[in-house]
């Protein structure tokens, strides 16, 4: 059998795994595998500008396309730079196959030139990692980790590639299946816990669905939708599941938590029965755990992590179980039963105590003169209306990210990118980018701040070189806006350091980088600009001036109970 190197190996069993893009950057520890990408013409490689890039890249482009993406860097400052997307991608569940150059072998732990253990540092930020030290492993290395990242929760695995390992040489066989030895998540739902779920739905009075991001990567939205459909009880989302329930139903309240809306967190105050399905009951979602929920009678989890499971909130019935199968069970055996007509007129009059809350205290909606400033509502409405809703949102993080989550309405799953639980600024842009790479046929936004932008604001140069027509748009209030707000409500307006008083002419940057951009000061441009942004071909940059007082609100203060907000 012919030999290939250790690198040829790697490249071959990626393509194995159906891969056909890499984001990543070359450097001397990694050098012999990208000489033998240079003979694959079927692996796409996207060259970034920073490591952190390529982790953040891999992520939009995983979590479009339901596949692990792919991160190829070198030893030393290539793999440490990466950790930041590692531990997003860990925090929200992203399954990446992460390979990072390391020295020889016989260097491993000499303090030699570009050598960092990566592998001790991202052991609490991934879901595995391995040190490749034998040739031989390598296909078997691979196709465990594509395993790993891809199935029961997903997340990040990484591959330490020592450069001696990359040279040596060994037969190639990729192997066909995976099996390891005490890693075995449970797809089927106990059957019991099942019937107990469904029964306790049924008896109740004031039911509510609070589903997560764990729907999305079960590919559950489909029976979820007809589940929710069919039993008419209201559901609420976190920020990582908007777009699994079309938002334009009567029964989607929205987001909840934090930021959520008045009328969603009253649900969830008021409930007897809550029925989570994909979610982890983080503490943006609690608020004060001990009056989370003080109505309830029964807690409903399902999720394919046990771990997860009672972890932060105690739950009366855990199944634990892939999200599809389970709901598509669920589904099943609600259509067999008889009419839930009589429960159902029960359900509708708490559905329309919801809609009074909703009725009392709306969203803040304050619309500008046309001389006015831009209102954060008013651009997403207009960003709404040129992309009919189809559109790929991506979005930094800080007050921009929760102005879209809360106003922008998503009906189609994967169509919102943003960093939930490490709330990584800097994450938007490159995003935005592997969002392309993976649904090159569907318009990609990405919503920013003045802050979040210059994080990873160089990879607008990738953008441009791969002529990838991602439309930027910053909300520029001159201040890290949400630390501001923060400052503004719980420090007796001590603005420390929140205030960028150098800031950069972001049209003249887009420009230096070879893109067009745009800038927008007053409602009456709002429009016109946007318009002619979005019909620009390429990558184009909006510098759009908000108000620097605009706050996000309804908000509910940290260690605060949910039903306890901040609206102004």
């Amino acid at each position: 059998m012919k030999k290939l190197t250790g690198a040829q190996i790697m490249i071959e069993s990626l393509l194995a795994e159906g891969v056909d893009t890499i984001f990543g950057y070359p450097g001397g520890a990694i050098l012999p595998t990208y000489d033998a990408l240079m003979t694959s013409p079927a692996l796409r490689h996207i060259l970034v500008r920073h490591e952190q890039g390529a982790a953040h890249m891999a992520e939009g482009y995983a979590r479009v396309s339901g596949r692990p993406g792919v991160v190829l860097v070198t030893s030393g400052p290539g793999a440490t730079n990466t950790v930041t997307g590692i531990a997003d991608a860990y925090m929200d569940s992203t399954p990446l196959v992460v390979v990072t150059g390391q020295v020889s072998t016989n260097m491993i732990g000499n303090d030699a030139f570009q050598e960092a253990d990566v592998i001790g540092i991202t052991r609490p930020c991934t879901k595995h990692n391995y040190l490749i030290r034998d040739v031989h492993d390598i296909a078997r290395v691979v196709k465990e980790a594509f395993y790993i990242a891809g199935s029961g929760r997903p997340g990040p695995v990484l591959i330490d590639f020592p450069k001696d390992v990359q040279t040596a040489q060994a037969p190639f066989k990729y192997p066909e299946k995976v099996e390891i030895r005490g890693y075995k998540p449970t797809l089927k739902g106990n059957d019991r816990q099942i019937e107990k779920a469904l029964e306790a739905i049924e008896s109740a009075e004031r039911p509510l669905f609070y589903v997560g991001g764990g729907v999305q990567w079960s590919d559950a939205s489909a029976p979820l939708t007809e589940l929710v459909h069919g039993l008419k009880i209201p559901i609420t989302t976190t920020v990582m599941a908007l777009g699994v329930y079309p938002s334009s139903d009567p029964l989607c309240l929205g987001m909840l938590g934090m930021h959520g809306g008045y009328w969603t967190n009253m649900a969830v105050y008021h409930c007897d029965t809550l029925i989570a399905i994909g979610a982890r009951f983080d503490d943006r979602v609690t608020g004060r755990v001990s009056d989370f929920a003080p109505n309830v009678k029964t807690i409903i989890h399902v999720d394919i992590d046990p771990s997860s499971i009672s972890k932060n909130i105690k739950v009366h019935i855990p199944i634990v179980g892939d999200i599809k199968e389970v709901v598509q069970a669920m589904l099943k055996r609600v259509k067999s039963q008889e009419s839930l007509a009589p429960r159902q007129q029960i359900w509708a009059e708490w559905h329309k105590q919801i809609m009074q809350w909703k009725a009392e205290k709306p969203l803040p909606y304050e619309k500008s003169g046309p001389e006015g400033e831009v209102k954060p509502r008013e651009l997403l409405e207009e960003v709404y209306n040129l992309t009919k809703g189809e559109a790929i949102i991506a979005t930094d993080v800080g007050q921009h990210q929760m102005w879209t989550a809360q106003m922008l309405p998503f009906n189609r799953p994967r169509s919102f990118l943003t960093s939930g639980g490490l709330g990584t600024m800097g994450y938007g842009l490159p995003a935005g980018i592997g969002a392309y790479f993976a649904a090159p046929d569907r318009q990609v936004v990405v919503i920013s701040g003045d802050g979040s932008i210059q994080m990873n604001i160089q990879e607008l140069a990738t953008a441009v070189q791969y002529q990838v027509p991602v439309k930027v748009i910053i909300l520029n209030n001159y201040h890290l806006g949400m630390v501001r707000q923060w400052q503004e409500k719980f420090y007796d307006g001590r603005y420390s350091h929140s205030y960028m008083d150098a800031m950069p002419n972001f049209v003249k940057l887009a420009e230096a980088y070879g893109a067009r951009g745009f800038r927008i000061e007053k409602a009456k441009d709002l429009a016109a600009t946007l318009r002619e942004a979005f019909v620009t071909p390429g990558p184009v940059l909006v510098d759009a001036v908000i108000p620097q007082s605009e706050g996000v609100f309804p908000m509910v203060p940290a260690g605060n109970a949910m039903h306890e907000m901040l609206f102004a």
